[in-house]
């Protein structure tokens, strides 16, 4: 590794190859890195041009050093050219990177709101763009689900990856009776009475009449609900 990442690692002892012929040094400049970009700049997930930057190396000796660490598990890829360190990565963070219009909302950002009792095993990402391919992806996050939704639906928050609790219920909502499923047959809600009468009406304006009427239920507020 150059100089730029090994200025980060004052603390690294001199490197040793291992059975693979990847230095203990290298992959300790590499999490040292990514502790400092996380730090500095609340950064974690990077495309192969940032990361040969900072390596000052080519691109092809970038990748094949890339290929390797994934496989030691130390890196991980999140995209087509998008890469991190295989722990401590958020959802929020490797959404922005596989699809810059997709927001979470729906169930997990339900749960992260403190507004259901289970726990989600996916994570809902509503997009304005079909992933034909890997709708689906595994990541060390969990499992995220991209999800292509109408136009109408579709409301990416301005200022942060997880649609705020109004539009996460009526996400949740909508998805659910899409599929015939009552969402609370689900899961359990709880502080419901925290969410902002004005900004749930405001959001109910773009849904079907069946998720006002079903919201409406669910917050006590059906009449006020209806537009």
């Amino acid at each position: 590794m150059k100089a730029r990442l090994a200025a980060l690692c004052r603390d690294a002892a001199t490197p040793e190859p291992d059975h693979t012929g990847l230095s203990t040094m290298k992959t300790l400049e590499w999490q040292n890195f990514f502790a400092a970009q996380r730090a500095l700049h609340g950064k974690v997930v990077f495309s192969v041009a940032e990361l040969a930057n900072a390596a000052q190396t080519t691109l092809h000796a970038l990748n094949t050093e890339l290929g390797r660490l994934v496989r030691r598990g130390i890196i991980h890829r999140y995209a087509h050219g998008r890469y991190g360190p295989s722990q401590g990565v958020d959802p929020e963070a490797i959404v922005a990177a596989v699809d810059p219009g997709a927001y979470i909302t729906g169930f997990y950002a339900l749960f992260r709101r403190h507004l259901v009792t289970q726990v989600p095993t996916e994570v809902t990402c509503f997009t304005h763009r079909r992933h034909n391919r890997k709708p689906d992806r595994i990541t060390p996050a969990g499992k995220l689900r991209f999800i292509c939704v109408p136009a109408g639906v579709y409301d990416k928050p301005a200022d942060q990856v997880i649609a705020p609790p109004e539009q996460a219920l009526c996400d949740f909502a909508w998805l659910n009776l899409r599929d015939g499923i009552e969402p609370q047959s689900l899961v359990t809600f709880r502080n419901l009475d925290t969410l902002s009468r004005r900004r749930l009406n405001k959001a109910l304006r773009r849904y079907p009449e069946k998720v006002r009427t079903t919201v409406g239920r669910l917050t006590g507020t059906e009449t006020r609900a209806r537009i």
